[in-house]
């Protein structure tokens, strides 16, 4: 009867397993692409697109080295050779209206060279296989500054696309970190109170991804994965292990390009 029993739950163990659903993406963050570091963004992309199972690639902030639409567009150009579908992120170097580059602006020059690029504002949602990611937008277009700010417009519309999902996972993507990964006053976010408030009214949101301080680290608070990116050349391939349970497993490994 033991052995039966035993041979029995190794079946059950071995089931699973093939039916179990994973997810696999990859988060970079802080590239502040130029004519300097190039090459090596374009042995990025090489390297991406030669991983198996990725199922997208999030651009997590701070993209080009100064908010100007020439940089952006040769940023974007070096993405073209990407085989993967790709969403972006804005962080404080990105946009600044003063400099003829808003938040409008770097949208529409997105969709000038990408028309299937789905996103029309700089806070989305999009869904993978049912997992929904959330990407909000901390970065400020008039006096950019270094300190990120979640304004109040913003942290409404997430409170009504939380409400939306209550029953589907979801990982959310931002530059600015809510638990500072490092003692860095400058770089801290303002006022992330009533954000945090927020989150832990939603039992199903998993993890919060950001960069900004050049550190790589993990924290959980309240049952939620904190995970800071260290920035480029470093990037995180994360795996979602059994992502359609209520509790799936989050594997965020860091590599970095050599």
């Amino acid at each position: 009867m033991k052995k039966f029993l035993s041979l029995f739950w190794v079946f059950i163990v071995s089931i699973s397993a093939v039916f179990a659903k994973d997810m696999r993406f990859v988060q970079v963050t802080d590239i502040r692409f130029s004519d300097e570091n190039a090459q090596m963004f374009e042995d990025f992309i090489d390297e991406v697109n030669k991983q198996k199972n990725i199922e997208f690639v999030v651009f997590n902030g701070d993209n080009i080295a100064k908010p100007d639409k020439i940089e952006l567009e040769k940023f974007l150009g070096k993405i073209k050779k990407l085989n993967k579908p790709f969403y972006i992120v804005l962080g404080e170097k990105d946009v600044n209206k003063h400099k003829h580059l808003s938040k409008e602006d770097y949208l529409k020059t997105i969709k000038k060279q990408y028309r299937k690029y789905k996103p029309e504002n700089s806070n989305y949602v999009f869904e993978q296989d049912k997992f929904i990611f959330i990407v909000v937008d901390g970065s400020k277009e008039v006096i950019p500054s270094t300190n990120g700010y979640y304004k109040e417009d913003t942290l409404s519309w997430l409170e009504n696309q939380l409400n939306l999902y209550p029953d589907k996972n979801i990982i959310i993507f931002q530059h600015f970190p809510l638990i500072p990964p490092a003692e860095k006053e400058t770089y801290y976010t303002f006022k992330p109170e009533k954000y945090l408030e927020i989150l832990t009214k939603h039992n199903n949101v998993k993890a919060v991804i950001s960069g900004h301080f050049g550190v790589n680290k993990e924290i959980t608070v309240n049952g939620i994965n904190h995970i800071s990116t260290a920035g480029f050349p470093y990037y995180r391939v994360v795996d979602i292990l059994d992502y359609e349970t209520k509790n799936p497993v989050i594997w965020a490994e860091l590599k970095e390009i050599k």
